[in-house]
């Protein structure tokens, strides 16, 4: 059995490595933000989209580009992408839904209730408002009984006298 196992595992992972290897997908060339600037001023960028911090693109000789702008402002940056007659393209921001920003906002309120639920039904014994909690005091566990319900007897009480009651 743990033949066949450490097989099939060698089978495995030699599938994997050769599969790995047909991966044809070419990652774009990393700049910093100092060669990014260079290379727009030297008319050697031909698009760029811009998504929050990062900036991709592609240059005139038709290889890609990735970048990071920094933390701070830059308002220098579009007028000279607009300068040097570079394409621009930014993405949309993620917005969330309505519905997705009503259930975050009604969460807190949700559990808290909830909470109180549980902390209600737990002190009433786990019993959901029936009887045997603290807050089913005043009510009566006794039972109606008919006489075609009693199944005691006098001879099931053995050596008891019955007793017998005198009228005055």
């Amino acid at each position: 059995m743990l033949k066949n196992t450490l097989l099939w595992l060698v089978v495995i992972g030699v599938l994997v490595v050769v599969f790995s290897n047909f991966d044809n997908t070419t990652e774009p060339n990393t700049l910093n933000y100092s060669e990014f600037i260079t290379q727009v001023n030297d008319d050697q960028i031909k698009t760029v989209n811009i998504n929050g911090e990062e900036i991709t693109g592609e240059k005139v000789n038709g290889s890609e580009f990735t970048t990071i702008r920094p933390a701070v402002v830059d308002d220098e940056l579009m007028p000279t992408l607009r300068e040097h007659y570079v394409t621009i393209v930014a993405a949309e921001p993620e917005r969330q839904s309505v519905m997705m920003q009503l259930l975050i906002a009604s969460f807190p309120v949700l559990l808290i209730i909830g909470l109180f639920l549980f902390f209600m039904r737990n002190m009433q014994g786990g019993a959901g408002g029936r009887a045997g909690g603290p807050m089913s005091f005043g009510k009566s566990k006794a039972k109606m009984l008919s006489e075609d319900q009693i199944k005691v007897n006098f001879s099931d009480v053995a050596g008891c006298e019955e007793a017998k009651e005198e009228v005055v």
